[in-house]
C-alpha cells in the first residue's frame, strides 16, 4: 500500500511538472506556387521581409517570396501572421528583468503544493529518524526547485528584425533625392546630403564659415541602419562626452543628424549655429541637422518616422505610429510602442530627439558611431566669424554652386562658389572692398543610383492615371509592352502590406476602398519589374 501511494504521488508530480515529449502534429497545408504551377506541403512558420517560411513534414524550414504564392495562400499567410503578432503583443505585459510569482489561483501550483505536502508527511511518518537527517537536505532542495519552477522571468522583449519595406516607406516621399537598398544586416541610405524640401543656412548667427557642398554618400559610403537592433544593457548618453563626431541618426530626406552638442561641447541650437531648419555645415562643408527635423512632416504622414537612429530604432514626432498623440517619454526620449518595439520622439525642447542611445552601437576612439558614412573636405576648415548673420544661400541656375549672402557689422558680404564634374571648386569671396578668389581640387561629384522606376527604360511605357486618385485607377501600356507581358499587378501601402493583387493585366482597378495615403504600384513583367508611386486622396 505504501509503495502504491508513493508511486501515485510521483506519477502525479510527473504529470504536473514534466514537459510534453510529444510534439503537436504539424498542420500541413498545400501551398500553391502560382508561377511554377506546383505545390509544397507544410505548416506556416513565419512571414519576414516579404518571404514566407514553411515548416515541412520533416521539420525542415523552406522559404519562398510571398508574391510567388496564390492570392488565397498570400491572404492566409497575412492573416496567420497578423494573428501571431496580436498574440505576441498581448503577451508583452512587462519589460523588467525581475521574476514574478504566478497568480495564486493557478491550479497547478496548489495541486502540486498539496501533493508535495502529502509526500513530505508520508516521508516523515514512515521513515526512521536517523534516515531523515539524510533526506531533509534533498527535500529542501526539492521545495526550492518547486517554488522556482512556478516563477517566470519577463525579460526585455526580443526586438524583431525590422521590415526593410517599413523603413523604405518612410523614405519614399523624398525619392529620388535619396536612394535606398538593403541586405540581411543593414538598410542603406544613399544621398548627396543636400535637402530639396527647404533652403539652407538662413538664420545662422554664429557662423563657422562653412558652406553646403554635395557629398558622395553612395556606393561603399552609405548611411547604415541596423535591421536587427538590440537593446543595450546600459544606454549610452548622447551628450558632450559621447558621439561628438559623425551622425547619430539619418533623416528620411537623406540628411544626417548629429549630436545636439558640437565637437566643442556646446548646444548648437542655443549657440546660434543652426539655420531655420535646424542644420548647418560641418568642417567638411557637409550639411547636417543637430535637432529633430520636425519640419519634414510637411511632406510626409505624421504616422511615419522622420528619421532612424543609427542603433536601428525609428524617430517619430508628436504622434505615435498608430496616430494617437505622443505618450509620456522616458529618460531616453522615447518608449516602447504597442508592438513592443522601442522608438524615439523628436521635440522642440532638449534633448530634442535622443537622450540616450537605447540600442547597441559601437563608438570608436574618435567618438563616432561605426559604421557610418563620411564626408570629404575639399578645403581647410573655416574659423568662427563673430557677428556674421547669414541671410540666405541661393543655388545658381546651372545646379553646380551657390551664393551665400551674409551681413557683418551692417555691411553685405557673399561667398559665390561653383564646382565642375571633375572636382575643381572655385570660391569667390565678395566684400564691400572687392573680391578674392580661391580654387581647390577636390572629389568629383557623383550621381545617385536610380530606383527601379527611374532606371527602367520601360517605365515610360506604362502610365497610371489619374494620379492622385481616389476612385478608378487606369493603366495604359505602350509598345513594346503588351498585355500578356504583365504577369502580376501588386499595390503596397507604405507599411509594406499588400493591399491589391491581380495575376494578369487589368486596365482599370477600383481603389475606392483604399485609405488615403501613398502607395506603390508594382508591375511584374516577364523579365522586368516596374514600380510607380500612387497617391490616394
Amino acid at each position: 500500500m505504501k509503495k502504491s501511494l508513493v508511486s501515485i504521488l510521483f506519477l502525479c508530480c510527473h504529470f504536473l511538472f514534466a514537459h510534453n515529449a510529444n510534439y503537436n502534429h504539424l498542420i500541413l497545408r498545400h501551398w500553391t506556387l502560382a508561377h511554377e504551377h506546383k505545390t509544397v506541403e507544410g505548416s506556416f512558420y513565419m512571414l519576414k521581409n516579404g518571404e514566407l517560411y514553411i515548416e515541412d513534414a520533416n521539420l525542415s524550414i523552406i522559404h519562398f517570396p510571398l508574391s510567388s504564392f496564390s492570392i488565397e495562400d498570400q491572404n492566409y499567410a497575412q492573416k496567420r501572421n497578423e494573428w501571431i503578432m496580436e498574440i505576441n503583443d498581448s503577451q508583452i505585459s512587462t519589460r523588467t528583468n525581475q521574476s514574478e510569482i504566478l497568480p495564486i489561483s493557478d491550479y497547478k501550483f496548489w495541486s502540486s503544493l498539496l501533493l508535495l505536502t502529502l509526500l513530505s508527511v508520508y516521508t516523515f511518518t514512515t521513515r526512521e529518524k536517523r534516515k531523515l537527517n539524510y533526506l531533509i537536505p534533498f527535500l529542501s532542495i526539492g521545495v526550492l526547485a518547486f517554488l522556482f519552477g512556478f516563477t517566470y522571468t519577463t525579460m526585455a522583449p526580443q526586438i524583431p528584425n525590422t521590415n526593410p519595406l517599413f523603413i523604405d516607406s518612410a523614405f519614399i516621399p523624398f525619392k529620388p533625392n535619396v536612394y535606398t537598398r538593403w541586405d540581411s544586416k543593414y538598410f542603406y541610405v544613399e544621398s548627396h546630403g543636400i535637402p530639396t524640401t527647404h533652403a539652407m543656412m538662413s538664420g545662422i548667427t554664429s557662423w563657422q564659415q562653412q558652406v553646403p557642398i554635395p557629398q558622395c554618400y553612395t556606393g561603399n559610403n552609405p548611411w547604415s541602419i541596423p535591421l536587427n537592433p538590440e537593446i543595450a544593457s546600459t544606454p549610452v548618453p548622447v551628450n558632450p562626452q559621447h558621439f561628438l563626431r559623425g551622425a547619430v541618426a539619418i533623416a528620411v530626406n537623406g540628411i544626417a543628424i548629429f549630436n545636439p552638442y558640437t565637437n566643442t561641447g556646446v548646444d548648437a541650437l542655443v549657440d546660434g549655429q543652426l539655420d531655420n531648419w535646424g542644420g548647418h555645415c560641418g568642417r567638411a562643408d557637409d550639411y547636417h541637422y543637430h535637432i529633430a527635423p520636425l519640419h519634414l512632416y510637411g511632406y510626409t504622414l505624421n504616422t511615419l518616422p522622420i528619421a532612424f537612429a543609427l542603433d536601428g530604432f525609428a524617430v517619430y514626432g508628436s504622434f505615435e505610429p498608430e496616430g494617437s498623440s505622443m505618450k509620456p517619454l522616458d529618460s531616453n526620449h522615447g518608449h516602447f510602442g504597442t508592438n513592443g518595439v522601442y522608438h524615439y520622439h523628436g521635440t522642440t525642447a532638449k534633448p530634442y530627439m535622443i537622450g540616450n542611445m537605447v540600442g547597441k552601437v559601437t563608438e570608436d576612439t574618435t567618438l563616432q558611431i561605426v559604421p557610418q558614412a563620411s564626408a570629404k573636405p575639399i578645403r581647410p576648415a573655416g574659423t568662427p566669424l563673430k557677428g556674421a548673420t547669414i541671410v540666405d544661400c541661393i543655388p545658381n541656375g546651372t545646379n553646380n554652386g551657390y551664393t551665400l549672402n551674409y551681413t557683418l557689422n551692417g555691411q553685405k558680404y557673399a561667398v559665390d562658389y561653383t564646382w565642375t564634374p571633375s572636382g575643381k571648386y572655385t570660391f569667390n569671396f565678395i566684400s564691400p572692398t572687392g573680391t578674392t578668389t580661391s580654387t581647390y581640387n577636390g572629389f568629383a561629384q557623383c550621381s545617385l543610383p536610380t530606383s527601379t522606376e527611374e532606371k527602367n527604360i520601360l517605365s515610360d511605357q506604362i502610365i497610371i492615371y489619374p494620379n492622385p486618385n481616389h476612385n478608378i485607377l487606369h493603366i495604359s501600356l505602350s509598345d513594346p509592352i503588351r498585355e500578356n507581358d504583365v504577369k502580376e499587378i501588386l499595390i503596397f501601402n507604405l507599411m509594406g502590406n499588400l493591399t491589391y493583387k491581380m495575376d494578369r493585366f487589368k486596365p482599370d482597378i477600383d481603389i475606392s476602398n483604399m485609405k488615403p495615403g501613398t502607395y506603390i504600384v508594382q508591375m511584374n513583367l516577364t523579365q522586368n519589374q516596374i514600380s510607380k508611386k500612387l497617391i490616394i486622396h
